[in-house]
This record gives C-alpha cells, structure tokens and sequence, in this order.
C-alpha cells in the first residue's frame, strides 16, 4: 500500500512538471513571436503621383478621372498583396509579383490618360516611364494617395461645351425636294434614306456642340462638313439607285444637294428659317411621292396578290433524343424563318429581274439553305441516335402558291 501511494505521487508530480514545462515554452514563443510582429512591420507600395496634368478637354475628364482613380486602385491591390502573401517566395518575391505588375499597370494607365487628351487636345507626355515605377515604405505606413481632380479647359467649370456663351453654329443642308414618282417597291428604302439625311444633320449639329475650340481654323471643314458632305452624297446615290431598279433612274444632283454650310449664329427651332434669334435647322422632309398619283401605291397600281412560297414540311422526324431536342427545335425554327424572309423577299421586289428572278434570287437560295438546314436536323439526331434520312434532296425545294 505505501509503495503504490508512493509510485502514484511521483508520476503526479512529474506530470506537474512536464505540463509546466510546456506552458513555460508557449508563453515565451509566443512572446517571441509578438516581438517579431512588432519589429518587422508589413511594407507598403510607394509610388510618384501624376500631379503634371495639363488642362482636360471636357469630351475626356470622366476618362481621365477613371483612370486616376484606377491609379489608387492598384495601390489598395498591391498594399493588399503584401500583407496576405508575407513570408511567400524568395528574396525576389516582392520584386517579381508585386512591384513588376504594379509598374506594367501603371505604365498602361497612364499612357489611357495621354490617349484620352490627345483625342481632342495637343497629346502630352505625362512621363510614364518615370511615374510607373513604385518602391517600398519598409516600415509599412500608408501609401500616398494618387489626386483625382481633373484640370478642365477655360475657368468656367459646369459652364457646358461653350465657355464664351457665343451661340453654337449649326449645319445648313439643301433639302432633297426633287424626288420623281417612286415605284412602290422602293419607297420604304427611299424613306428610310430620307430619314437618314435628318440623322446625318443631327449628328453634325451634336458634334459641333461638343467639339467647341478643338483643332484649327479647318478643324469644322476637315471634321465635321466634310464628312457629312460625304455621307450625304453616298445616301442620296443610294435614293437614286433604288428608285432606278423599278423606274428610269433619276439625276438627283448628289453632287450639289449633299454640301452643307453653316447657320453661324446657331439654330434654335424658334421662329422658322429667318425667325429672330437665328436660323432653324432645316429638316430633310421624309414623304415620299409615291407612283401612280392617288393610288394606293400597290405595284402596278392595282390590288394584284403576291405569290408566297410553298414548302414541303418536315413531318417524318423519328423520336429525337432529349440532348438534341433544342437544336433540332431551333432548325425547324429556322425553316419557318427562311420562309417568311423568302415571302418578304419575294414583296419587296415585285417589279425586278426577268422572268427567272423569282426562282434565281429567291427560290433557289431558299431551297439550299433549307437542304443545309434539314441536315443539320440529322446530324444533331445521330449524335446520340441513330442517324435519320429525312430526304432533304425532297424537302427543300419548294414552289409558289399563285
């Protein structure tokens, strides 16, 4: 009895000892490790700021502040880096991973920032060989804050495109008023036409409020009129043209109706073409003088029904897999497509060609894109069936309903 007491108070204190041991280890590792926190504290990218911004051209200070803004981004990402990936790599690792990277995005932004000024303005040189490269605060802190605000051009900041509040010149189109008789078939091409002559307007009218002292003394000839002097030519050809394929093709003068000048006092829609306060911008009218006279403008002048194509269906498909059930949903789809552009087709151009044109323009190209079709149908059935013959040399050529 004694010897055992005797054996069981040993292994008790020696248990106490071991386990005091131990708590003695723990707290002074993990003073250890306080230590070396405190004295090595995470570093922190350092980089130069861009603070030699000319002044901005107002079309570019939002995409000048995106990428100043972006700037700080990559800061906030790098910063971020250090402290997760502490420990990680070798002597290098920092160099390789972080600071490399971080110049190559600079180095891009900062040339985004050139390329945005230089689209309206004199393109500068921000210096971004020298201003992408970053260092490291080594005793951590906070990295500097890369400036957002954006000179802007002229000292009214919010004044609009126009600093001196002189009235903004608007474009002076002729009106394409001379248009013949149009042959039904060509009046909804003409129309569209029409129209885009008031879109070309439009368009040139915007630009010169928002180009305001950009270029030279040409820069509105050069970039403006001079484009839009051929934009108009090519739109009144295209007027011409249509109207050509169902009738004698009209001389419209596209040489002469497509230059434009400019209303140098602006227009303000108020008060017509010699109201006060400026000239209005004249408006291309967009009705088109149909054939005919008082018709109704059907083809020939009369009510004649227009023929519709006539296709056989493909009813004879087998049970069709489930993971080819929506391709083959989509081509037959597709098959009524093809029949309702042909029908179209076939509306559009009452009048064309010879007596083949029907089968030549229509038909025939109807008839191969429905034999492609059907095969499609067949291979996406025998990926995972066997594979159908639907007869597609049969089904795809169809005929005309009268």
């Amino acid at each position: 009895m004694y010897r055992a007491r005797y054996n069981k108070s040993r292994t008790t204190s020696r248990r106490w000892q071991i386990g005091a041991v131990v708590g003695v280890a723990v707290v002074i590792t993990g003073v250890g490790l306080g230590v070396a926190s405190a004295a090595e504290a995470t570093p922190t990218v350092n980089c130069p700021q861009l603070t030699a911004l000319p002044a901005v051209p107002a079309q570019a200070q939002a995409e000048v502040q995106r990428n100043l803004e972006l700037l700080n981004t990559q800061i906030a990402e790098a910063d971020n880096r250090l402290r997760t990936s502490v420990g990680q790599g070798g002597a290098n690792f920092v160099q390789n991973a972080i600071l490399g990277p971080l110049k190559d995005k600079r180095f891009a932004t900062i040339n985004r920032i050139e390329t945005a000024i230089g689209r309206n303005a004199a393109k500068p040189d921000l210096n971004a060989e020298g201003l992408s490269t970053c260092s490291l605060n080594q005793d951590g802190g906070s990295s500097a804050q890369q400036p957002v605000d954006v000179p802007s051009t002229g000292d009214n900041a919010g004044g609009g495109d126009n600093a001196g509040g002189a009235a903004v010149p608007t474009v002076n189109c002729p009106s394409v008023d001379n248009l013949p008789a149009v042959p039904a078939q060509a009046q909804a091409e003409v129309q569209r036409n029409l129209e885009l002559l008031n879109t070309q307007i439009a368009e040139a009218d915007n630009r010169l409020r928002t180009s305001v002292g950009q270029g030279g003394a040409n820069f509105i000839q050069n970039a403006i009129l001079g484009p839009l002097k051929d934009k108009r030519f090519a739109t009144i050809n295209r007027i011409e043209t249509a109207i050509g394929r169902n009738a004698a093709k009209p001389d419209l003068n596209a040489e002469g109706l497509s230059t434009c000048s400019l209303n140098e006092n602006g227009g303000n829609g108020e008060g017509g073409e010699n109201g006060e306060g400026g000239e209005a911008p004249a408006e291309q009218p967009t009705e088109v003088p149909g054939a005919g006279g008082e018709g109704d403008g059907a083809a020939g002048g009369g009510n004649v029904a227009l023929p519709t194509v006539n296709c056989p269906s493909v009813d004879n498909l087998p049970a069709v897999p489930a993971q080819a059930q929506a391709e083959v949903d989509r081509n037959l789809a597709l098959l009524d497509t093809q029949i309702a552009e042909a029908n179209n087709r076939i509306a559009s151009s009452v009048g064309q060609g010879g007596p083949n044109f029907i089968r030549n323009a229509i038909l025939g190209p109807l008839e191969d894109k429905r034999f492609a079709t059907i095969n499609r149908i067949e291979t996406a059935i025998g990926r995972n069936a066997a594979k159908p013959d639907l007869d597609a040399e049969g089904l795809a050529p169809c005929d005309l309903r009268q």
